[in-house]
């Protein structure tokens, strides 16, 4: 008899547990938008006007908005920089003119002191060091990896410039920046 109450005691002990089992986790907004920045970026080497490798750009998903761009090069002229996206991703030198205009999704006019706004394309100047090196993240707000008018990725990609000069924030088409001297380009094939 005695046997027969704990067979019984340890059969309700253990059939209360499985029944308590512990909450699901739900998806909150933070939560997804934390596993949205763990996506693997997208990376892509920076070539100079003679072909060579002078760096990288990895570009993720932002925890804030829009996307995170990670500019590594080396061998830039010291000074500040016009960077851009580029209407293709194709980065042929010596000019990287197959690359197009900038990406202009909403057929604005350039520069963030444009009264009339900015190209989607349009980035802040790059810094580039006395050593001719850079290592910094640039946010772009107005454009998307996938999805939306603004996407980086459809049948044609797109290129990023860095150009000779500053960029003025004003002048059209590409703030006085001068010509094209390094070029990444990102194209469908490498998002997955």
């Amino acid at each position: 008899m005695k046997k027969s109450v704990w067979m019984i005691m340890i059969c309700l002990i253990f059939t209360a547990s499985a029944c308590h089992a512990p909450p699901k986790k739900e998806t909150t907004e933070e939560t997804s938008e934390v596993s949205a920045h763990k996506q693997a970026p997208v990376t892509t080497s920076l070539i100079n006007e003679s072909g060579q490798k002078i760096g990288s750009i990895e570009i993720r998903e932002s925890s804030e908005n829009g996307l995170d761009l990670h500019v590594k090069a080396k061998g830039l002229p010291p000074g500040p920089h016009g960077f851009h996206i580029h209407e293709t991703g194709i980065c042929e030198t010596p000019d990287f003119e197959t690359a197009g205009a900038h990406f202009n999704p909403t057929h604005r006019e350039h520069g963030f002191d444009n009264p009339k706004g900015h190209h989607a394309g349009d980035m802040p100047n790059l810094e580039v060091g006395a050593d001719g090196q850079i290592d910094v993240v640039v946010n772009v707000p107005d454009v998307t990896l996938k999805g939306g008018p603004n996407q980086l990725i459809d049948q044609n990609g797109r290129s990023f410039i860095i150009h000779a000069e500053a960029d003025d924030y004003l002048s059209n088409p590409s703030g006085n920046s001068g010509k094209r001297i390094a070029c990444g380009s990102i194209t469908k094939e490498m998002v997955k």
